[in-house]
């Protein structure tokens, strides 16, 4: 159980804490091998937003949705108004946008980085669209991930395509609106075996501070090599100011976009730790976008959604317990043992109970996984999108 004064804590600390839905994670996803395909899977924009609406009902932390361009704009510009007004209906706003510049055939060489001029230009098209977009709906975060690279040496030219990356980036940014940003997303592999062209955190450091003031660096905490200390990484962002969100994920071998917390809470426990840290010490408040980013293939897709976020509360709320006036005290005096008991301590606490008197004084169901379940609405979903997604089968097969 928790002490009044840390319930007092859990409960400020979960006023401020929001998580961002991602709309692709609501629709038939699967592996590069096939699907399996959900009767109660959304089927259009409409549908992803209605039921990313179901999960912020039930949680209380989730009024915005993440789109991306290709998937969710089938027109481009053209469709802003139809999707703004589906996620008004729904009251959910639309967060970040997420360009798609790694599915049409002509990126099989890369978008920014293609050797191609025509096709660099068709990509750089595609963000400046996505930005307009982003004017828009009122949204501040373009999010940009590049599946660009090479699987063989010699094949392509680094310091080129590291040209090419920084003037289109440049171009990009000069088309922002005060209050936007672009994110800059990295990953060290995949499709590519040799190298990608934003393969870590220090290039896309790099790339982001060449672009422009409005950039910043975004973390995938599943786009990192084995055994990475992802804290550290965020430590330094936010030292240099650099740090503007995250994808959040976990994965057992590589970026295997599991369920947050599932495989290694205590990692999440640790970067929201320095987050909260650093606002403790500075007086700074992190402007950091909290995003959700992963693959439910096997799950029902938005159960899965409100395990995510009720985990992503209950480690925000552990971290929140941290005492750092003696964690400070522990680190400089060089008490190793009772630093890590600092942080042992509030990760072991059950926040559960203090989270659920919050929930009930913001009028939410105590347990929200319950009483989604009890609501009927997968069952109801399965029955008006079931031959829809019957036919997605026939379709993928």
């Amino acid at each position: 159980m928790t002490t009044s004064l840390q319930t007092e804590r859990i409960h400020k600390a979960l006023d401020s804490f929001v998580i961002e839905l991602p709309s692709w994670g609501f629709a038939n996803t699967g592996t590069r091998f096939g699907k399996f395909i959900q009767a109660s899977a959304a089927t259009s924009t409409e549908e992803k937003l209605a039921d990313a609406a179901q999960v912020n009902h039930y949680t209380g932390c989730c009024p915005s949705v993440a789109t991306h361009v290709l998937w969710d704009f089938p027109e481009g510009v053209k469709s802003t108004p139809e999707v703004m007004a589906a996620a008004a209906k729904v009251g959910v706003r639309l967060g970040a946008i997420n360009p798609n510049v790694f599915q049409d055939q002509i990126y099989k060489n890369g978008s920014l980085g293609n050797p191609d001029k025509a096709i660099r230009k068709a990509a750089l098209d595609h963000i400046l669209d996505s930005i307009e977009i982003a004017k828009q709906t009122g949204s501040r975060d373009i999010s940009l991930w590049f599946a660009d690279g090479s699987s063989y040496p010699g094949a392509q030219s680094i310091r080129h395509r590291k040209q090419w990356f920084t003037e289109g980036l440049q171009e990009a940014h000069t088309h922002l609106l005060p209050n936007q940003r672009l994110l800059v997303e990295y990953k060290p592999f995949e499709p590519y075996s040799y190298f990608t062209d934003l393969g870590d955190w220090g290039m896309s450091f790099v790339m982001s501070r060449h672009v422009g003031p409005q950039a910043r660096v975004l973390v995938d905490t599943g786009h990192h090599f084995q055994g990475q200390n992802i804290e550290q990484i965020v430590a330094w962002l936010l030292s240099e100011s650099m740090l503007g969100g995250f994808h959040f994920n976990d994965r057992r071998y590589a970026d295997d976009d599991l369920t947050l917390g599932s495989i290694d809470p205590y990692q999440v426990f640790r970067i929201f730790n320095e987050l909260i840290g650093f606002e403790w010490e500075t007086g700074q408040q992190a402007d950091i976008a909290y995003m959700v980013d992963q693959s439910h293939n096997l799950k029902d897709k938005i159960e899965e959604m409100i395990q995510t976020a009720v985990t992503a509360q209950e480690l925000y709320s552990k971290a929140a317990l941290v005492d750092h006036e003696k964690l400070i005290h522990h680190q400089l005096h060089g008490e190793l043992l009772d630093g890590e008991e600092c942080l042992k301590g509030a990760f072991a606490t059950d926040v559960r109970p203090a989270i659920r008197e919050w929930r009930q004084s913001k009028g939410i169901a105590e347990n929200p996984l319950q009483a989604f379940r009890a609501s009927g609405y997968t069952e109801k979903a399965a029955r008006e999108r079931g031959a829809r997604n019957k036919g997605a089968v026939a379709s993928y097969a």
